[in-house]
């Protein structure tokens, strides 16, 4: 529950920002003259925050579209990412978001029209390039969709460019605004998975992996198109049958035509980062597993990556075409 909200100056009289309060009637509302005096200040505790997090509504002011990572994508040859929030309402262990931001509280940015603006500029500089844009890079992209109504004012947009996709990443069983609305070939809503046993020990507070299939197989007969993101890949015991058995679950619960794409990513941290994120929670069995560091990235030997991908991969290949497989290794 939001007990206190920060409002910079600039946009309380915003429309989203009046609809957002209307949500947290009890809350104290301070107000504030930019987001990062609060979200950036030093020696906040990550952890303590994460408990019962604060909320901050500003203005972007810049940086609305980014240039995915290398090795983030899904087949185009240009990708992009933006963000309409900072931080995320779940609280998984493998997140690099932990090591990311000092704080825990949420940033919800209003200005919706700049992000607007700047993708409509970044596909016309891109006529000639096939581009997908990703929603929910630095947060889940549906998971507060009641509160922000982001996902259905920015699928509105991409209604215009047909030729251009637009995903929206999730870990949770929010359907709207798709449920009520005419699927478009060009928006994908794509799931992030791991097999329950393993989800009920690292997503925290997330909706249970069930309930995501079901959350999907919703959309998928609703005619949307679906991406599978099994990103990271956990090792574990028993890990090749917990993840064939959510494999064979999901494709036989799952139209393969239905299926946009599936991708497979390995367990990575930036040195600095693990550090950061180890110290926060050193007693998950998530960093007891078989990690190592080189040139600089902590993670599972490369034999170890290859193997649990290709185990994957291939019991993929079983439902849906090569080409629909992609490996993430940003």
């Amino acid at each position: 529950m939001i007990e206190t909200v920060y409002v910079e100056k600039k946009i309380k009289e915003h429309p989203r920002t009046k609809f957002i309060l209307s949500k947290f009637k009890k809350a104290t509302i301070i107000e504030i003259d930019r987001y990062g005096e609060i979200f950036n200040k030093r020696n906040q505790n990550f952890r303590i925050q994460k408990k019962n997090p604060d909320l901050i509504l500003a203005f972007k002011n810049d940086g609305y579209v980014l240039s995915a990572p290398e090795g983030f994508g899904i087949g185009s040859s240009k990708n992009y990412y933006f963000s309409h929030m900072y931080n995320c309402i779940y609280d998984c262990r493998y997140c690099f978001l932990q090591g990311m931001y000092s704080s825990a509280n949420y940033v919800i940015f209003v200005n919706f029209e700049d992000f607007d603006k700047e993708i409509e500029k970044v596909i016309q500089d891109n006529k000639d390039n096939k581009t997908t844009f990703f929603s929910g890079y630095d947060c889940d992209s549906l998971a507060l969709e009641t509160l922000t109504g982001f996902a259905k004012h920015i699928t509105t947009l991409f209604t215009k460019y047909p030729d251009v996709d637009i995903e929206f990443r999730t870990k949770s069983v929010q359907t709207e605004p798709f449920a009520s609305i005419e699927p478009l070939k060009n928006v994908i809503v794509a799931y992030s998975l791991l097999p329950d046993l393993m989800s009920k020990a690292l997503d925290n507070k997330t909706p249970s992996t069930l309930k995501r299939i079901n959350a999907m197989s919703h959309l998928a007969a609703k005619g949307w198109k679906i991406g599978l993101r099994f990103d990271p890949l956990i090792h574990g015991k028993n890990w090749e049958k917990l993840y064939k058995d959510l494999l064979d679950n999901i494709y036989n619960t799952i139209p393969s035509h239905s299926i946009h794409s599936v991708s497979f990513g390995p367990l990575r941290f930036p040195k600095e980062m693990f550090k950061d994120i180890f110290k926060l929670y050193p007693q998950t069995p998530l960093f007891s597993g078989p990690l190592s560091q080189h040139n600089g990235v902590v993670s599972y030997d490369l034999d170890i990556e290859e193997e649990m991908t290709s185990f994957c991969s291939n019991i993929t290949k079983n439902y849906i075409d090569k080409s629909q497989i992609f490996k993430c290794s940003a």
